[in-house]
């Protein structure tokens, strides 16, 4: 059973914690993919340190040292297994702010006693708390810094100087351009148009040029271009090691220093957890992949699990990491979502990866010294202008902005850049308080009469506040009429939530009736929280509605208790930036008291999969029982047969809005369709070595047995080949598989994955049109795979004896299907595509207008 129980609640998962008597692994194991990727992340790291100490004022030495201690200590001790720690973009205007007040050596001991209370505080176990942060005010800190970092660098591309601040480097800004002339600004262009081409290359040669980072290549590239056309520009001047700078007690006010050992470690601490979470997400979508197998001398080709950061784990490694960092001379160290995402989709597979890469950062420094005098100092202030940019996220701004707290956000840049930015992290604080407040108190409350029930409806949140004004709006019903409540809020506290139950069982004891109902007009049903208030189906984009998995559901039924959406084992305490709602049945719904509230208790985590059953029986099997029954005396008779991958992404039954008898459903990884003339799986092409031999019993038959039970048994009307963004076996086919010695069998997993190689051959092929999206290009060579397969695959259906017969019967069509899984957008193969009548294979994007009525409805994909 420990196979099939699912994964724990998060707050089952802060409890268990690693027990404090194992101390952290010293000698992590070392994986050949961890050589590979720290490799990487390498190549990555040294122009990117040299960069931040240019941009700050540091000895440029300084920033090879954090890279050096924030990858072998912040990875031996952080509890984010696959973050890289090193000289931190974030923290690039405060660090430059406190060389230019305090110097380098006392800016050394600032960065120290940052470290010290990073690690109180972790030993403390706030970290979890300082997420509690706005989003708005994470981004808009980002924001700030970047525009103040590429204003800067800016200047030192253009063959300048920078000034003390951010408005006196925009002001300056005109002047500088006048003046413009010499090698600097050409390296420094050609420098950022590297870094921005270098990821877009076509073509195999460039699949293979993308291997080496777009940082290394523009670096080495404006190097190499500098020293024959420029031989006189200036240059990387790396001091001695016996002259390096180490700190020194620091002198000035003690209110001032405080506040700047607490800006530094507010800073670094928040930036470093928000990439550990972000390193994460990676990590977790990375596991439901196809893993290439290691070699079998180093490791196993079992895919890696994805491992959630210890956050106050990873704040003590990083407090451990900046106070070593401080006593060398380092720049302030925290962790990175570009070398934490670089470190990932290299293959990492545990801290190693940053180990190593620290390990080869201190062989460059020591060994590589002659070999970095070369580099320009204006390729380094353009690549770190690029980063500058690139922390300005659009996509950052469109999510605040969807959410309402683009307010906040702007006042966030703007005090970062006009006052720094912790004076910048507490005018956003102010900002989102006042917000909050306004929202809370902005209650509109009307009364109105349709025909002949009488509606009050409440826009807002229901608070205390607004409970004077409520039952005066409730007052003005006449005695025993029927009323409707239209709550469009998305809370309701206790004392509102009292002033309603009040009123409703006055209203029902005079003869009336009483009816709530959301904006849409759905019945709803209020149950109180333990902590005395009511949470209500919220609008998409409110505040209280935060994009994350267990976001608003009000439209949750009995029928689709699926994983983060539970409608009825929600936990007691709500998880910050979640909209917990009420659940609504099928049937009639009413007001319930609050004695009627569901058991929110939270089961342990082991006992998810006896809860998730008891759930249905408990609400689900009541409602469906009917028709469970009706099915099981009739037999199944659906009308689709459906293949599509085994992505645990994919919830078919949600996608295409079915129930119980409608679909037959065939999962596989790919959503493949081999063709009935495949080999068996286990046998060998004619080419192998007969050690790859397995018996031939192993064949390819399950997937064609389901669709001739299916077409021939069943006499489903149409079949679906359904593929997704980003699928893990795609990914693999395009990766290519892996090198096998003699007396090395293929896995299971490649002898499967063989069957999407004529998918990848036909994307290669000239003679057959790319798959496409309607109105825009495939984002990538993986999305272009994924369509290209469905095609493919829907050929391999064709040749299938029983389905040409019914398509030559014309009873039998044919549909492919993507499903955009980060956009929850379906897309349907237009008429025709990839059936040889000579039509564009794309695929048009599902809108959410009523479909035409199945009589007059062209046929999808449709094949006679």
């Amino acid at each position: 059973m420990s196979a099939c129980t699912p994964t724990r609640h998060d707050r089952a998962s802060r409890r268990t914690r690693p027990s404090p008597r194992r101390p952290p692994r010293l000698r992590p194991r070392i994986a050949g993919a961890d050589v590979s990727a720290s490799i990487t992340v390498f190549l990555i790291a040294v122009p990117m340190a040299l960069g931040l100490s240019l941009a700050v004022g540091a000895p440029l030495e300084a920033g090879l040292v954090a890279a050096a201690v924030g990858g072998i200590v912040a990875g031996l001790f952080g509890g984010a297994p696959l973050q890289v720690s090193g000289p931190s973009a974030g923290l690039t205007v405060v660090t430059a702010e406190l060389i230019q007040i305090y110097g380098w050596r006392t800016t050394c001991a600032i960065t120290i006693g940052a470290g010290l209370l990073q690690i109180l505080l972790g030993t403390l176990r706030v970290a979890r708390n300082a997420l509690a942060v706005s989003p708005a005010i994470v981004h808009g800190t980002l924001a700030g810094i970047g525009v103040a970092i590429a204003l800067a660098q800016l200047h030192i591309m253009l063959g300048g100087s920078p000034q003390s601040s951010v408005v006196a480097n925009a002001l300056a800004l005109p002047g500088q351009l006048a003046v413009i002339g010499g090698a600097a600004p050409l390296i420094g262009a050609l420098t950022v148009a590297v870094v921005l081409l270098w990821p877009r290359l076509p073509g195999r040669a460039g699949r293979t040029a993308r291997r080496i980072p777009a940082a290394l290549a523009s670096v080495v590239i404006a190097t190499a271009v500098a020293a024959v056309a420029a031989p006189g520009l200036a240059r990387v001047d790396l001091p001695s090691w016996r002259s390096h700078a180490f700190p020194e007690l620091p002198h000035g006010p003690v209110l001032a220093l405080a506040t700047a050992v607490f800006t530094v470690m507010l800073v670094a601490g928040l930036e470093s957890l928000l990439a550990a979470v972000a390193v994460d997400r990676l990590a977790a979508d990375r596991a439901g992949e196809p893993v290439k197998p290691p070699s079998p001398a180093i490791g196993s080709a079992t895919a890696v699990p994805p491992q959630r950061s210890d956050l106050d784990r990873e704040l003590r490694g990083q407090g451990v990491a900046n106070t070593l960092s401080g006593l060398l001379g380092g720049l302030p160290v925290a962790g990175g979502v570009v070398r934490g995402s670089a470190n990932v989709r290299a293959g990492a597979t545990g801290r190693a990866s940053s180990v190593l890469h620290g390990i080869w950062v201190l062989l460059a420094a020591a060994l590589l010294v002659t070999v970095f005098e070369w580099i320009p100092l204006a390729a380094l202030a353009a690549l770190v202008m690029v980063v500058g940019v690139q922390m300005v996220s659009f996509a950052h701004i469109r999510n605040v902005h969807r959410h309402r707290e683009f307010p906040v956000y702007a006042a966030t840049v703007a005090g970062v850049i006009g006052f720094g930015a912790l004076t910048g992290v507490a005018l956003g604080v102010a900002v989102a308080v006042v917000v909050s407040l306004r929202r809370l108190g902005r209650t509109k409350i009307t009364v109105s009469e349709q025909d002949g029930r009488h509606v009050v409806t409440v826009r807002g949140q229901l608070t205390f506040l607004s409970v004077p004004r409520l039952t005066r709006a409730l007052g003005q019903l006449p005695p025993g009429a029927d009323a409707t409540v239209e709550l469009d809020g998305s809370f309701m506290d206790h004392a509102a939530y009292e002033a309603i139950q009040t009123w409703r069982g006055a209203r029902i004891a005079q003869g009336g009736s009483v009816a709530f109902t959301g904006r849409s007009g759905d019945s709803i049903a209020l149950a109180g929280r333990s902590d005395g208030g009511v949470d209500l189906p919220g609008r998409p984009g409110d505040a209280t509605s935060a994009p994350t998995a267990a976001a608003p559901h009000s439209c949750c039924r009995p029928w689709t208790p699926w994983r983060n959406h539970h409608c009825h084992d929600r936990p007691t305490e709500p998880t910050h930036g979640t909209n917990t709602t009420s659940t609504s049945s099928l049937t009639e719904a009413v007001i319930a008291t609050p004695g009627s509230a569901p058991d929110t208790t939270k089961p342990e985590g082991t006992h998810r999969l006896r809860s998730g059953l008891s759930s249905f029986q408990r609400n689900t099997a009541p409602l469906v029982r009917d028709e469970l029954a009706r099915l099981a005396s009739e037999g199944q008779s659906p009308s689709q047969l459906f293949i599509t991958c085994a992505d645990s992404r994919l919830v078919t039954s949600m996608i295409t809005a079915s129930g119980p008898g409608d679909l037959f459903t065939v999962r596989n990884v790919g959503n493949l369709v081999p063709p009935p003339d495949a080999l068996p799986t286990g046998t060998p092409p004619t080419d192998a070595p007969a050690t790859h031999t397995a018996p031939a019993t192993s064949g390819d038959d399950s997937v064609a047995a389901a669709i001739e039970y299916a077409v021939e048994v069943l006499r489903v009307e149409s079949i679906t080949v359904c593929g997704h963004s980003g699928c893990g076996a795609m990914q693999a086919l395009l990766r290519g598989e892996p090198e096998t010695g003699p007396d090395t069998p293929r896995t299971p997993l490649w002898r499967w994955l063989r069957h999407g190689l004529p998918s990848l051959e036909r994307m290669a092929s000239r003679r057959h049109s790319w798959a496409r999206i309607s109105g825009r290009l495939p984002a990538d060579e993986v999305e272009q795979l994924c369509l290209t397969n469905v095609v493919q695959q829907l050929e391999h259906l064709r040749a299938h004896e029983a389905v040409a017969r019914r398509l030559a019967e014309g009873t039998l069509q044919l549909h492919g299907m993507y499903f955009h899984v980060g956009e929850a957008q379906a897309y349907l193969l237009t008429e025709g595509a990839g059936s040889g009548t000579g039509h564009d294979e794309v695929f048009d994007r599902v809108g959410t207008e009523e479909p035409e009525p199945a009589a007059t409805r062209p046929a999808t994909c449709t094949t006679a």
